[in-house]
């Protein structure tokens, strides 16, 4: 004790050593400690639970800006759940955050895996992170593909009207709400079409298998026979799901669509009709004028003629070619009597 204390007490290079040599160990302890407070529990629990995470690895997810106790408690769960065991090809720490670097949601895509795998369900890790990653919820696609989905056709939350409007070859309008079974095919849900797509072509199959129809009590007597046609078609193709069933919920008959268009049909014949029959009357009506005017001009041109007889009279006077009875004799003959 003496010693050190002389050697502290000395000056010179050798003191300021051992100043910085004591201050670097209390720093190292001090990290030391630190970090078994703040990483010790996540450790212990790795290993207890047989993660194989090390005690540097958690420092350097911190490092990484990884949440350690996300990725630790997730590949735990994997562990307990049977799932992605293998060291190499399974899930692996460094998989787990590149998935949460990748902004994935690392518990969500676990969860996943786990209920696939009870459900006998093939999904591997990165098809389910790829999924995540495409911004489709996974957990929730394997639900639905455990426990299918059932679609409101048409939508009532996002379409102004509350059914179907589709008319028969007869006329008749029907007026159908239909519930579509579905359950989450995930081979094409990255880049399969969404639930917008299948209401759609539902709604359209339906409209027009109705409309091919003979008549419209045939669809009422049997609605299965639109199910049927409707699911012949395919219309789950492309699509992020696999359609079970269509079922016909409700049917109402509308409005005679037919009759209404034949009575407007026949109005309109009316209206032409009448305006051709008016057409014909103004055109008789002009005719009319135009003889009585050219009977008028025809009277004033016998007016005029009659005019003149008088006027031809008295010139044949005044160059006698014309005279008296009386005087016939005496003139030789040559002229005209009257």
């Amino acid at each position: 004790m003496a010693n050190w204390s002389l050697l502290l007490a000395q000056p010179g290079p050798l003191h300021w050593t051992y100043w910085v040599g004591g201050l670097i160990i209390v720093i190292f302890v001090f990290l030391f400690v630190l970090s078994v407070m703040i990483y010790g529990r996540l450790w212990f629990q790795a290993y207890m639970s047989n993660a194989r995470v090390g005690f540097f690895s958690l420092i350097a997810m911190s490092l990484r800006q990884v949440n350690s106790g996300v990725i630790l408690k997730s590949k735990i769960m994997a562990l307990q759940a049977g799932v992605g065991a293998d060291p190499t090809t399974g899930i692996t720490t460094a998989r787990l955050e590149a998935h949460y670097l990748a902004g994935g949601n690392v518990p969500n895509v676990i969860n996943a895996i786990i209920a696939a795998h009870r459900a006998d369900i093939d999904l591997d890790f990165d098809r389910a992170a790829a999924i995540d990653l495409a911004g489709r919820d996974v957990l929730e696609a394997v639900r639905t593909s455990v426990y299918p989905k059932v679609i409101d056709c048409p939508d009532p939350t996002k379409a102004k009207k509350s059914h179907l409007s589709a008319v028969a070859r007869n006329g008749v309008e029907l007026k159908i709400r239909a519930r579509v079974t579905v359950r989450t095919n995930l081979v094409q849900l990255i880049g399969g079409a969404t639930e917008d797509t299948i209401i759609a072509r539902v709604g359209e199959g339906i409209i027009t298998s109705i409309g091919s129809a003979a008549s419209h009590l045939t669809v009422m007597e049997n609605p299965h026979l639109i199910s049927k046609a409707v699911l012949d078609r395919g219309l789950d193709a492309h699509t992020a799901f696999e359609i079970v069933s269509i079922d016909i919920a409700d049917i109402d008959v509308g409005e005679n669509i037919g009759a209404r268009l034949q009575a407007d049909q026949a109005e309109a014949d009316t209206r032409v009709a009448r305006a051709k029959a008016e057409e014909r009357r103004a055109n008789a009506i002009a005719r009319e004028q135009e003889m009585k005017a050219k009977v008028a001009q025809n009277r004033s041109r016998v007016i005029l003629a009659e005019a003149e007889v008088p006027l031809a009279m008295a010139d044949a006077f005044s160059a006698g070619n014309l005279f008296a009875s009386g005087d016939s004799e005496g003139s030789g003959g040559n002229g005209r009597s009257i």
